[in-house]
């Protein structure tokens, strides 16, 4: 019977990470089966611990000095292997940064996520994964372009103020400064939307309220949008608005924007980091597939890490179980996206506030299920 296992989960958000994931799954597991031969590959899709991901992968963890979102200065990291990169924006500008319970929708800047970038440069990065989500900021990528070198200056001639409020007041923008090493990288933007930058499903109309956007701001965040995109044209020609409405533009606040502005090509954030992780020929040594994130519910099914791991697991014919803190997807959904039967915390614990505050023990409990119904 299957013996082989290989755990590829996300983070439980606000819980468990995607290592203490696995590590609670592999000890649930062994529990009923002492011998089961076990596999841990933490995943991410893009967003908030990818570099978490990638370093568990067996990538170096670099610590460098940022602006964080509001200017003050963080301690962000990336992951670096070889001449790869794996570079999170929320590391830099994420939501994460902010103080309990400020947001800054019309102020908060990109501009660390462009020191990130430069840092990874800086360490002989020549294919660098972008991965995007969880951010605090809706600024179009400005900031992390006037990191990378760009400016852009008011009618005055003097530089914008930080974050989406300030560029309405952009008269000119100017890429030539843009550091000439990023012709020769490989930039992939990671991302789980596919949003274009401006309008009903742009990024201040569909993200804008989750970062503290009222909706005056998000109409204001959307004009001002709407102009960068407008001067940039001026600049820089056509590609500046086809790559307004191209996929992922969007992506954390428009960030993907700004890259798709210096090269970057969109990829799904899932696909992406199952290459980077070296997850195939990990797949290729496993009988059963462990995925999961801490809520399995329709956003699932749109691009998130484990309906990515499921989808190749199944082409490879696995089979595929699912862990998570909360289920709202019928089984039949869960069939399709190629995942056979998921275990929710709350079949062990209905009281959903334990299952967040003690998620590790649970899910210990779970994963014995999990033993119980499939390795025996």
């Amino acid at each position: 019977m299957t013996q082989r296992v290989l755990i590829a989960a996300d983070k439980f958000k606000g819980s468990l990470t995607a290592v203490q994931v696995a590590e609670r799954v592999t000890a649930g597991l062994r529990r009923v089966v002492p011998d089961v031969e076990v596999e841990a590959l933490p995943v991410a899709d893009g967003g908030d611990g990818t570099v978490d991901a990638a370093v568990a992968a067996g990538f170096e963890r670099r610590e460098v000095r940022v602006a964080g979102p509001l200017g003050d200065e963080v301690s962000a990291a990336f992951a670096l292997r070889g001449d790869t990169a794996v570079v999170e924006m929320a590391e830099a500008s994420g939501l994460q940064r902010l103080p309990a319970g400020v947001f800054a929708p019309l102020t908060a800047s990109t501009y660390g996520s462009g020191e990130l970038l430069r840092a990874a440069l800086d360490a002989g990065a020549r294919t660098i994964v972008f991965g995007v989500g969880g951010s605090a900021t809706t600024d179009g990528g400005a900031g992390m372009l006037a990191a990378l070198g760009a400016r852009f200056l008011d009618a005055d001639g003097e530089p914008v103020g930080p974050g989406g409020g300030g560029l309405a007041e952009v008269a000119s923008a100017d890429l030539s400064g843009l550091d000439p090493r990023l012709s020769s990288v490989d930039l992939v933007l990671a991302s789980d939307v596919d949003n274009p930058l401006t309008g009903p499903k742009g990024a201040p109309a569909v993200y804008g309220p989750q970062k503290g956007a009222s909706p005056d701001d998000v109409a204001a965040l959307d004009a001002a949008l709407v102009h960068f995109a407008k001067v940039l044209e001026g600049a820089v020609g056509a590609a500046a608005a086809s790559h307004a409405v191209a996929p992922g533009a969007g992506a954390a606040g428009g960030i993907g924007y700004g890259a798709l502005l210096i090269g970057a090509r969109f990829r799904a954030g899932i696909e992406v980091m199952l290459d980077v992780l070296g997850f195939a020929p990990a797949l290729e040594r496993a009988e059963l597939v462990i995925t999961g994130e801490g809520s399995l519910d329709e956003q699932t099914l749109h691009g998130k890490a484990p309906a990515g791991v499921a989808a190749v697991a199944r082409a490879a014919g696995k089979e595929v179980v699912a862990v998570c803190g909360r289920l709202a997807l019928p089984p039949e959904a869960l069939g399709r996206a190629g995942i056979r039967r998921a275990y929710p915390l709350t079949e062990v614990e209905p009281d959903v506030a334990k299952c967040i505050a003690d998620a590790g023990p649970i899910l210990e409990r779970v994963a014995a299920r999990i033993a119980g119904d499939f390795l025996h």
